[in-house]
């Protein structure tokens, strides 16, 4: 069974859910981007997702990438891959045009980036990673570092890397020790060793661009004495040619679970001297730069678990229709028949497909606020549209990958005791998700952002507020006089009133109980995840039933108002446990000693 982009679907939640026509027509800088262009570029990314990129799926986690002296060599085929990746101009598509991207809003993207991160997760990194360069650089660089640097990070001839963690020091920067000693030439000595680098090294491109947190001498403690530096793989020339070979090392590349096409490695910085760099910004600035680094791979990565979400499903369906299997329970068929008409099997695959579709829908309409936030020539329009980005950015990352463990797992389960077989690849999805919760933040970091940065700063009020665009979502609803959208609004209504309740309680207890506040973090996230998931959806359904009464593409509209409704009876009310578990389980999260473990 091969990968097919659901360009149909993607399509619907742009023009009824992001409204990617009217950004086009309000936005001067995308006016030639609306439904037709995105349409063209989806299709012609499907065709290199679907013909090139995902049958190397399966490869790669038969044939990882290797090591040896000191060079990375990745998985046969990938490296023709990359090539027709980036000569199809795929990692510039929303970048500046000035620099050489394309400049296309996020919208379209996103559903891009969801069918490479489906076609192949492993090698669908290597973009990612170059995306948050691109966009650190393009926020904090120097106009050298932008013009020798990203021309050639976007067309693809160069690579970047983000290099936060180190032995010591995971999700608390605060133990960064790598340091950078000035030389009085403008340039920096870089010594240190940076763990679990994505694409830290490899054979796609001649050069890396690594970007790399580290102290200067005398910086403050903690995290406020944090600064980034750029450390490419060899020096680079003014004329942007490539010169010596720079002091930062591969010294090996770890054996994972899952995403084993992806090389992960450790990089020795500065054992010949030190490794050169150029400072990025200003001394003691480089969390607040790298968080610009990061906020684009944490977007990034929930689009990931997404599309490995899908990518589970898809195969789920396929196993579904061909495997004979035992009687169905209401008769209907004399003898045994495809395990889809078994009741169980449909709630699984039903699950999958709901789950996966509220997620696409919630990440393509937080990439239209970022559009918004990023293009639009009112300044109120943009800052209403950056605080809704960021607010859904630890629950597109968090709930999102959250989500694709579910899925996939599920997907085993379709499959039965083949599911437990590697060669039915099955399990492949269910591995590579396993890390999509962990890197660029756990769900508790997503969570802990959540709770202290996006609700608890302005004592929930802005939380509050999305919750009333939900209320109106629900009037459009009772509005409508259909069964399914009647069973909908039931449903969303209780699950907004438990949002509600979760953020009242957080906010009041985040400063005087702080652990209170913070035991019930991450179900706070899944619950509001959920929500905004089920949100989408309902917005689907009243889309989906419009064009309906239209006549447009009645099987595709049927589906879709069949999907919300599974999901507002199966999934939304999830929220009502996770509600109790935050409000009156938070005292019992910390209840047993810790002798008693």
């Amino acid at each position: 069974m091969t990968y097919r982009a659901p360009i149909k679907d993607m399509l619907f939640d742009m023009q009824a859910l992001a409204g990617l026509q009217t950004l086009s027509e309000q936005i001067p800088a995308f006016a030639d981007h609306g439904l037709d262009t995105a349409q063209a570029v989806l299709e012609e990314s499907a065709k290199l997702n679907e013909d090139v990129i995902a049958p190397l799926n399966f490869e790669g986690d038969k044939h990882p990438s290797t090591f040896k002296d000191g060079q990375v060599f990745t998985t046969p085929g990938f490296k023709d891959a990359f090539r027709q990746y980036v000569d199809g101009g795929w990692q510039g598509l929303q970048h500046p045009e000035a620099y050489g991207g394309q400049g296309l809003p996020k919208t379209i993207g996103t559903a891009c980036g969801e069918m490479v991160q489906a076609a192949n997760v492993s090698f669908a990194l290597c973009p990612l990673l170059t995306d948050g360069a691109i966009e650190a650089l393009l926020t904090a660089g120097s106009e050298a570092q932008k013009r020798l640097f990203i021309p050639k990070l976007l067309s693809g001839e160069w690579t970047g890397s983000m290099n936060l963690t180190e032995p010591q020091a995971g999700s608390d920067l605060a133990l960064v020790r790598t340091r950078a000693e000035p030389q009085g030439d403008g340039t920096y000595r870089v010594f240190g060793t940076k763990i679990y680098i994505t694409y830290g090294e490899h054979d796609l491109t001649d050069n890396i661009v690594h970007l790399v947190l580290a102290r200067v001498p005398g910086a403050p403690e903690g995290v406020k004495g944090i600064s980034l530096f750029l450390v490419s793989k060899f020096l680079v020339n003014e004329d942007g040619s490539l010169g010596a070979r720079n002091d930062v090392h591969c010294v090996s590349i770890e054996h994972k679970l899952g995403i084993k096409a992806s090389p992960t490695a450790v990089l020795q910085f500065g054992d010949h001297g030190g490794a050169v760099g150029t400072l990025i910004g200003e001394e003691n600035r480089g969390l607040e730069y790298m968080f610009i680094m990061m906020n684009a791979a944490r977007f990034g990565v929930g689009l990931q678990g997404i599309g490995v979400a899908d990518r589970a499903y898809q195969k789920a369906v396929s196993y579904a229709k061909d495997r004979v299997q035992s009687r169905p329970v209401d008769g209907s068929q004399p003898g045994p028949a495809a395990i889809i008409h078994h009741p169980d099997v449909r709630r699984m695959l039903m699950t999958q497909r709901a789950l996966v579709e509220g997620c696409r829908a919630m990440a393509i309409d937080a990439a239209a606020a970022y559009d918004i936030a990023h293009h639009h020539e009112d300044a109120d329009a943009r800052k209403e549209a950056q605080a809704f980005y960021e607010f859904m950015v630890p629950l597109v990352k968090g709930y999102s990958t959250e989500m694709s463990l579910e899925v996939a797992s599920l997907g085993v389960q379709v499959h039965g005791g083949m599911g437990f077989i590697e060669e039915t690849g099955a399990a492949q999805y269910y591995r590579d998700a396993r890390i999509l919760t962990i890197y660029e933040g756990t769900t508790a970091i997503q969570a802990n952002d959540l709770v202290g940065r996006k609700t608890v700063r302005d004592g929930g009020a802005f939380a509050r507020g999305v919750a009333a665009q939900i209320e109106e979502t629900e009037g459009a609803l009772a509005a409508s006089g259909s069964a399914d959208a009647q069973a909908v609004r039931t449903q969303l209504a209780a699950a907004r009133a438990s949002y509600v309740q979760v953020v009242d309680f957080i906010a009041s207890h985040a400063k005087a109980k702080p652990n209170a506040a913070f035991a019930g973090s991450v179900p706070y996230l899944m619950l509001a995840g959920n929500l905004m998931a089920g949100w989408q959806l309902a917005r689907s359904l009243l889309a989906a039933q419009e064009r309906l009464s239209a006549g447009d593409d009645t099987q595709f509209m049927t589906a879709k108002i069949a999907t919300a409704r599974f999901y507002a009876e199966h999934i939304l009310p999830r929220c009502h446990s996770l509600r109790d578990a935050v409000v009156n389980g938070a005292d019992s999260t910390m209840a047993l000693p810790i002798d008693a473990f």
